[in-house]
């Protein structure tokens, strides 16, 4: 399979050429997304929905608990259906309690602590409330568990790792998009989660549904398990595979029929920061030139650029600003290659995103 048939089926898989009918169809078909930039992981899903999705949308969804966000792998904070969030951390929080462990020694947060704040979290938050991150920091402060530093933090990630938090509906913002979330309990809120029956196969499933075509080592690096573990997965998940590559490693994808392309997408899209398309794989040089992936990140302190892809290929990259006053401006594009887009199409994908950000 060369890369140009690659590129094409995982912007089907990603729902780039192939969108979903609403925010929750495709959170669900993504299953995570990668959301650190709370306005990246809402751009990533409304760029997967057909017609115009704005972000007042993706809010709703939010507020309607169909998605929530939380630290579901690598330590890295990712919107999920409300649904999944349980089952998935159950394979990947504890590996990231380990690889959290020399942290929250160097912080002074043990097991008797993250009780301590779970107490008072559940005590406040109990009966449907909701708390901001200060007004939840505030409640430890006053009942002796300090956040000093990154020790509030460090708290919130072991918290949701318990599932005990998660991050639901938006936090209002005047004159501009919300940049935060109110935390709320997570077995007061989620009220429709499932158990696959087997819980490893399934992530492993979902993964390449979203996408492949992609492999165990791909999906070693997407959900932060071990190697081993991710081929175990893809060998139990097998018969709900095809097997469409198998040099110089098996590649798959999911069975059946695959979502169907509209003729109504664009070809050159604003992708945000962190993008799954983008990052989420072992080997990135895929949908990126390998001279052009230090453009794109990611960098020494860990940030991915927002992209721009024409037909499948990182062509550049863009940067807006989020302050008040200013998310109206229109964002401002850097090409890789002059004439790799025409400015029409760059401007066009550029205006989608400032639409969606400015409703």
């Amino acid at each position: 399979m060369d890369a140009s048939t690659i590129r094409s089926e995982r912007l089907r898989s990603h729902r780039l050429s192939a969108p979903a009918a609403t925010v929750a169809d495709a959170a669900r078909h993504m299953l995570a997304t990668q959301s650190q930039e709370f306005w990246g992981g809402r751009w990533a899903l409304a760029t997967r929905v057909r017609g115009r999705t704005t972000v007042r949308d993706v809010d709703a969804a939010y507020g309607r608990g169909e998605i929530v966000r939380t630290w579901t792998m690598r330590g890295t904070i990712h919107t999920i259906p409300t649904a999944d969030m349980e089952w998935v951390l159950s394979l990947t929080a504890e590996r990231q309690r380990r690889q959290a462990a020399a942290v929250h020694r160097n912080e002074g947060i043990d097991a008797d602590e993250a009780d301590r704040a779970e107490r008072l979290a559940r005590a406040a938050l109990g009966g449907g409330n909701r708390l901001t991150r200060k007004e939840l920091f505030e409640v430890w402060e006053q009942g002796g568990v300090s956040t000093f530093r990154q020790r509030g933090y460090h708290l919130l990630v072991a918290l949701s790792l318990r599932a005990v938090l998660c991050q639901g509906p938006v936090v209002p913002r005047e004159k501009g998009p919300t940049r935060e979330q109110f935390f709320v309990l997570a077995d007061e809120w989620i009220t429709d989660a499932v158990t696959p029956a087997d819980r490893m196969a399934e992530f492993f499933v979902r993964y390449i549904a979203s996408h492949g075509p992609a492999g165990a080592r791909d999906f070693a690096w997407w959900s932060g398990l071990p190697l081993g573990i991710s081929r175990a997965a893809a060998e139990a998940a097998s018969d709900r595979l095809r097997l469409v590559a198998d040099e110089p490693e098996p590649q798959y994808v999911v069975a059946g029929a695959a979502p169907r392309r509209s003729a109504a997408t664009p070809e050159v899209v604003a992708l945000p920061p962190f993008e799954e398309y983008y990052l989420s794989y072992a080997d990135r040089t895929v949908p990126c030139a390998p001279e052009f992936l230090s453009a794109i990140g990611p960098s020494m302190n860990g940030i991915v650029r927002p992209i721009l892809v024409a037909r499948g290929e990182a062509v550049g990259v863009w940067t807006h600003s989020l302050a008040v006053g200013r998310h109206a401006e229109s964002p401002v594009p850097e090409l890789f290659t002059p004439g790799a887009a025409t400015d029409e199409e760059i401007a066009a994908a550029l205006d989608r995103y400032r639409d969606f950000i400015t409703a």
